[in-house]
């Protein structure tokens, strides 16, 4: 056991992974660390997934428009900026609740900086009013400047999951499975993961006996050691 950082109390906390995890006064969780980025809205801390509170990132996947219609991975644009404004350096979160795919939902800090209150004023991230405003204002600056994802025509995030993975979801990924990214391992022992909309995904089945598995992210089945497929 260790006394915990960032807090005024005597309060203590345990060491997990390096990492110090503990329950708030308020009853919340926080966790503090080393910042790895999943995707704009998605950070692994302290072992735990962390999904910002009041945003919503473009997918990694995601492609927007620029003035003329030229296009553009905004996507990964948005993992880019989040690692900017990490920089693997030490960051805060605290959340009082997980989502349906385990991560904390969570408020995090580098340092002064609230991560998702840049992302949306950087223009990349959307606010989230259906579950807070608290970003709406930071919004609405970045759209009415034209950064970001309002320099041209952009989907929203939620738009583009209901678009991009209903259509190559919806007969071929069991109800209980909540992420779509199919990892398959090859008869020579290769590891590969199908994006929804690839052209094999369809007809790629995934056994979870034979150590096969889903994944929600490129960046987590990248890092479990899959490649992507060609086709």
């Amino acid at each position: 056991m260790r006394l915990c950082p960032f807090i005024v109390s005597t309060s203590l906390c345990v060491m997990l992974a390096g990492q110090f995890v503990w329950p708030s006064l308020a009853g919340a969780t926080e966790v503090a660390g080393p910042a790895e980025v999943i995707d704009g809205d998605t950070l692994a801390v302290g072992g735990k997934h962390i999904r910002l509170f009041g945003i919503d990132a473009p997918e990694t996947a995601q492609t927007c428009f620029a003035r003329g219609g030229k296009p553009w991975d905004c996507g990964k644009a948005a993992s880019d900026v989040m690692r900017r404004l990490t920089r693997r350096q030490s960051v805060r979160c605290e959340g009082h609740e997980t989502d349906r795919y385990r991560r904390l939902i969570a408020r995090c800090w580098q340092g002064g900086t609230d991560l998702a209150g840049a992302m949306v004023a950087k223009g990349m991230a959307w606010a989230f009013v259906r579950y807070s405003e608290s970003y709406v204002e930071a919004e609405a600056e970045a759209r009415s400047s034209g950064i970001g994802v309002w320099q041209g025509k952009a989907e929203p995030p939620w738009e583009f999951r209901k678009h991009a993975w209903g259509r190559s979801t919806s007969r071929v990924v069991p109800p209980e499975i909540p992420c779509p990214i199919k990892g398959n391992i090859s008869r020579g022992g290769k590891r590969i993961y199908h994006m929804p909309g690839q052209k094999d995904y369809g007809r790629t089945v995934i056994d979870t006996a034979d150590g096969e598995r889903w994944f929600c992210h490129e960046e987590e089945a990248r890092a479990a050691g899959w490649l992507k497929a060609r086709r």
